[in-house]
């Protein structure tokens, strides 16, 4: 799957999918107030600190049925405009280290590469659900499917990435290649992705009720443990700032890898964030 042009995402807000269902339905559709809700950072104390940097956000519409199809009982998908959405977000781990210790080198520095989709509870409440997660780190791989239940895989991966912005003025060549970030996973038995992106805008914060926001404002995750009960583990950041990307490589198998057909398209909706230092709170079972 290779590249397009800029999308600007001049998008109204959408009200859509943030209105309730009927009385016969059996869940509630997330309201605008949950998803704010959910960016005030927890009164509980974190038990990690991250920082994700220069972060692609890829997304697929797709069919809100076949998403559903894949969901544990309990969760719901999430939509806009009707639309479900599967999410492929390659990036930088930095300073990762729990709550009482500095970062370790050679353990708190690695890459990541994510598929997702967006669901909720009956109850409304939005969040984030994984079907894969690949990492360059055996030990973060072993931690993050112990005590957060995700599917982490190990892959071999690397990256190049973009300069700063005093070190892309002091580069000689086009600004463009500058800052362009280049990121190559590949999972054991041959599996790969790789891409390259840049912004193609200035940064700024999603509006609340936009397309962007919906895609990109998340701060809880949904996993399922080991017994088959589902839990929620809460996040908290500043909100992203965001610009449109401009992607030039996008190959990845991680549809196929995960049981979804090959998308046979470029993504809809590209953005790309410098990043967030990122608070991270215990999963908490869910009643």
């Amino acid at each position: 799957m290779r590249g397009r042009p800029p999308t600007r995402f001049a998008i109204p807000p959408e009200t859509r999918s943030f209105l309730p269902v009927t009385a016969a339905a059996p869940f509630q559709r997330p309201t605008l107030a949950q998803r704010e809700a959910l960016r005030v950072r927890p009164t509980s104390s974190p038990v990690m600190f991250q920082s994700w940097h220069h972060l692609l956000f890829l997304h697929w519409a797709w069919d809100p049925a076949a998403i559903q199809a894949t969901l544990p009982p309990g969760l719901f998908v999430d939509t806009y405009a009707d639309r479900a959405y599967l999410g492929v977000v390659p990036f930088w781990m930095d300073r990762i280290r729990p709550r009482f210790l500095p970062p370790v080198p050679g353990l708190s520095w690695f890459l990541e590469l994510n598929l997702r989709t967006y669901v909720h509870t009956a109850d409304g409440t939005p969040g984030v659900w994984f079907y894969s997660l690949d990492c360059n780190n055996h030990i973060a791989v072993a931690l993050a499917r112990t005590f957060f239940s995700l599917p982490y895989v190990f892959a071999r991966q690397h990256g190049e990435r973009p300069l700063s912005p005093s070190e892309a003025l002091a580069k000689e060549g086009p600004l463009t290649s500058a800052s362009t970030a280049r990121f190559h996973s590949l999972r054991p038995g041959g599996s790969s992705s790789t891409f390259a992106y840049a912004p193609a805008a200035p940064f700024a914060p999603a509006l609340p009720g936009s397309l962007e926001y919906f895609l990109a404002e998340r701060y809880l995750l949904y996993s399922r443990r080991r017994n088959g009960s589902l839990a929620s583990g809460r996040v908290w950041h500043t909100p992203y700032p965001l610009a449109p990307a401009t992607v030039t490589t996008a190959e990845t198998s991680l549809f196929t890898d995960n049981g979804f057909p090959a998308p046979a398209r470029p993504a809809d909706h590209a953005h790309t964030s410098p990043g967030v230092d990122v608070s991270i709170f215990p999963l908490q079972p869910l009643p």
